[in-house]
């Protein structure tokens, strides 16, 4: 015994610690299980959204049709912009240095929701919404992640719950931030860095899919930048000895990130793409240019291959006697589940419930899941809602990810794309330009509008929700991002449309 007791006195710091832990997780159930009455007259949330359906249909066509890329969005912000100033919001723009990004508010003090929505489309996937292959528009872009639904649900969500409150007397403030440039250009990043979400008390989001469910998983954390290597031009065949190129570095680095990959831990991406290589064959290329992009759940593994892969970019440029810079273009974190949250949405979600496809729907799903490389699922998958489950890691990345490390943060999908499609496809573009988007798209303006209204009307679920987030970020947690300093990227998209 008494050997035994300087090395229990040693441990003692880190039972207390433990205990504060576990008693700041166990106070969450707690709070959250005085199970307050439900918020008044929420059936009048779900008519009014379904009166305005083919309003909003017609809003989503129209950014789609758009398809403007990151921070290139400025028809589709203003679209939206224009729905929530009808609606009585006050409208503020060019929010973190970003000239599409805007923030909509109704109502004063706490709690203070937001709603976040996107509308960025994606380079190369212009696509008519038919069953099969019909580019609109050669090289041009497309909702290939159902961005414009997105952002057009969400405004509808913030509108139908600002008229409940209104209807209801219910204090606080609420907000639709709209957030441009998610694929790759970081835009909330920025907005989290300067401060946007320091007030908000829970953010509320979506995104499309095929499925009707609750996310209660985990994305991947990445960074993502340009690698641009400076070399000497010359005659290709009469005078190759007096040229550096710029060509052969990017594929030298490319290389080395290939072989890295056997060194790597389990669940790691890296994903590259040759965006300039030179202009002729015949000449030594003086400029060229390779973007890429480094995951992992864990943010520390991310930053730690960033760094293996900026070395091979240095050996690269010794090799070949160039010069390079890194532009980075965005860095996100992984999202945060915060389980009294998804226990909030995911009886919203049952709420509402899916939708059965009509004849002439079905019709077109059929022969769209006939398409190359396409995963047939059930169609009648589209009038389910999953179970929730919690704490799966998923493979893409989000912004989002970033806001929920700060606020407490809730994410579903609905199902905007035949079951089985793939994102970033023109299969999504396809379907989420045609009633199936639409159908989606009303279910998700629906589950956000609910779960908004049980926030405003129980408060202590929003106290029990930031004490959970505070208790998973942990002690002495303070955000920071991989981006520094730096401005938002506002040209990481140029040259991607034609």
């Amino acid at each position: 015994m008494t050997r035994s007791c300087p090395r229990s006195f040693a441990l003692l710091p880190r039972l207390v610690a433990a205990l504060a832990t576990l008693s700041a997780l166990a106070r969450v159930p707690v709070v959250a299980a005085q199970a307050p009455k439900p918020a008044p007259n929420t059936a009048a949330i779900l008519s009014a959204l379904e009166a305005q359906t083919a309003h909003y249909t017609d809003v989503e066509k129209q950014i789609w049709g758009f398809a403007e890329v990151g921070y290139m969005e400025e028809k589709s912000s203003a679209l939206l912009q224009s729905e929530l100033k009808a609606a009585g919001f006050t409208v503020r723009t060019g929010i973190a240095g970003e000239p599409t990004a805007f923030v909509a508010e109704y109502g004063s003090g706490k709690p203070v929701i937001a709603i976040l929505g996107e509308f960025d489309a994606l380079p190369g996937l212009s696509q008519d919404a038919t069953p099969e292959r019909k580019v609109l528009k050669v090289g041009g872009p497309g909702h290939g992640c159902g961005h414009h639904l997105f952002g057009t649900a969400s405004t509808a969500a913030a509108i139908a719950l600002k008229q409940w409150m209104i209807a209801n007397n219910v204090k606080g403030t609420l907000r639709m931030i709209g957030t441009p440039a998610e694929e790759g250009g970081a835009g909330k990043v920025y907005m989290v860095r300067d401060g946007v979400f320091n007030d908000v008390d829970a953010a509320i989001v979506w995104h499309p899919g095929d499925v009707n469910a609750v996310d209660g998983g985990y994305s991947m954390a990445n960074i993502s930048g340009k690698f641009r290597f400076h070399g000497l031009s010359a005659h290709a065949a009469a005078s190759p000895e007096r040229g550096k190129s710029a060509l052969d570095a990017v594929e030298v680095m490319d290389v080395m990130t290939n072989f890295l990959r056997e060194h790597i831990p389990d669940g790691s991406r890296i994903h590259y793409v040759i965006t300039n290589g030179g202009k002729a064959p015949n000449v030594v290329p003086d400029e060229a240019e390779v973007y890429y992009v480094v995951r992992h759940v864990d943010m520390r593994i991310v930053k730690d291959i960033w760094g293996k892969v900026v070395n091979a970019a240095k050996g690269a440029a010794i090799g070949t006697g160039t010069t390079y810079d890194v532009q980075l273009v965005g860095s996100v974190y992984s999202t945060l589940p915060n389980e009294v949250l998804l226990k909030v949405q995911q009886k919203a979600l049952e709420r509402v419930g899916g939708y059965t496809m009509t004849a002439d729907e079905r019709a077109f799903a059929e022969k769209l899941q006939k398409s190359e490389a396409f995963t047939a699922v059930p169609l009648d998958r589209t009038a389910k809602v999953m179970p929730l489950t919690i704490g799966e890691k998923g493979a893409g990345s989000t912004d989002v990810g970033d806001v929920s490390w700060v606020v407490p943060t809730v994410q579903m999908s609905a199902a905007t794309w035949v079951p089985g499609t793939a994102a970033h496809s023109w299969q999504a573009v396809a379907a989420g330009g045609m009633s199936i988007g639409a159908k989606g798209m009303m279910i998700a303006a629906k589950t956000m509008a609910l779960t908004g209204a049980e926030l405003f009307h129980a408060p202590a679920t929003v106290e029990a929700a930031k004490a959970e987030l505070k208790a998973k970020q942990g002690p002495g947690f303070a955000y920071e991002t991989a981006l520094g300093t730096q401005k938002p990227q506002l040209d990481y998209r140029k040259g991607s449309v034609p």
